[in-house]
């Protein structure tokens, strides 16, 4: 009976399920983890009936921190999915420890990696070309023309310039003018004269996060008068908490995630936009999440579905059951997140689909979705 008891408890073991979480919890894109953290502190503490253990580190919002803490999860901690990071250059310097561990990245922010090179990577995100794709069709209804852009010196910044370029220039809309400035910068204000004494339709700031307002206000205080466009990785609360009355008026491109009751019933995302926003306000306090949150929320509705025919094939802490995961969520087919409607595929760790970006519009310190 005792042998039958330990071989039981050594079962149980090896079927929890291992998930590793790397966000960014200090340093600049600390706004963009501490929501995502919150979100995952509310999950269940099972998963497909196996225990659910989950270890959150913090890569205080640097690429090297986030190779470390990722190759900690893979050798020592042995996970079976990594979550992370919210900021683009972090998750880009994890991808390739991830890959060669042949464990799924699930990452939160909208990183690109070279052709071919993604096999394990998924993105929770929307891809920079869906959300420019809303972005271009709000500023075509509203006759706008020309554009400057303001943008981060990285990759987030450099794909969205190739993604609303594209789209743009499709729809006729031209980038007369281009500025770029890093993460860590103060100040814009040069970029900024430049931008303005350009005098385009409509301004383009690409940016995350609490670093979101601070090249806005710089466009603003210049006497820009014109449309100012940001991105869904400002799609956050900090852009009004910092931005103040500089901000109002600002269109911003976002998942339908933060946006809840305010979704027209043909969305098919409100219902559960509306209960992760509904569970999070109750747990934390009104206007407190943001766009990154949603995405924790949707981590777990992805691997919710993919697990339990994972588990028919293999047991959690195996590299069988890694490779079953990766084929089980390219398997998922049409599945509804609280950010839109998603379907990985084995050619496609983008997943979202043109439909999915909703515009809306920072009124009395609120964002409100457009008509």
């Amino acid at each position: 009976m005792v042998a039958l008891a330990a071989l039981a408890a050594s079962t149980a073991a090896l079927a929890d399920i291992n998930v590793g979480v790397v966000l960014s919890l200090t340093g600049p894109g600390s706004g963009l983890g501490i929501p995502m953290q919150n979100e995952i502190k509310l999950w269940p503490q099972t998963l497909a009936g196996e225990k659910l253990n989950v270890i959150i580190l913090d890569d205080a919002s640097d690429p090297g921190k986030g190779v470390s803490n990722t190759k900690r999860l893979v050798t020592e901690d042995k996970v079976d999915v990594i979550i992370g990071s919210c900021l683009t250059p972090v998750a880009a310097a994890m991808a390739p420890v991830a890959a060669e561990a042949k464990t799924v990245q699930l990452a939160g922010s909208p990183v690109g990696v070279p052709a071919g090179q993604d096999q394990w990577l998924f993105r929770l995100p929307q891809s920079n070309d869906v959300m420019a794709h809303a972005m271009v069709a709000h500023m075509k209804k509203l006759g706008v023309k020309t554009v400057g852009f303001l943008g981060y010196t990285d990759a987030y910044g450099e794909q969205w310039l190739k993604a609303f370029t594209t789209e743009g220039e499709k729809n006729g809309i031209k980038v007369v003018a281009t500025e770029r400035f890093a993460r860590t910068d103060t100040s814009v204000t040069p970029q900024a004269l430049k931008l303005v004494s350009a005098n385009p339709d409509a301004m383009l700031v690409v940016a995350s996060g609490s670093g979101a307002a601070m090249p806005e206000k710089a466009i603003v205080e210049r006497g820009y008068k014109g449309k100012i466009y940001q991105t869904h990785a400002a799609a956050t609360p900090d852009l009004m908490r910092i931005g103040g009355k500089d901000v109002e008026g600002t269109y911003v491109v976002s998942g339908p995630a933060m946006l809840g009751d305010q979704l027209p019933e043909s969305n098919p995302s409100k219902k559960l936009a509306t209960d992760f926003y509904t569970q999070y306000d109750k747990a934390y306090g009104k206007a407190t999440l943001n766009q990154f949150a949603g995405h924790a929320y949707d981590a777990h509705v992805a691997l919710a579905k993919a697990v339990p025919v994972a588990l028919k094939k293999a047991k959690p802490g195996t590299p069988e059951f890694r490779a079953a995961l990766k084929d089980a969520l390219e398997a998922n087919g049409r599945t509804v997140f609280a950010h839109g409607v998603m379907n990985w595929t084995k050619d496609d760790h983008w997943g979202y689909t043109n439909e999915t970006g909703v515009m809306v519009k920072v009124s009395d310190g609120k964002f409100v979705v457009e008509k």
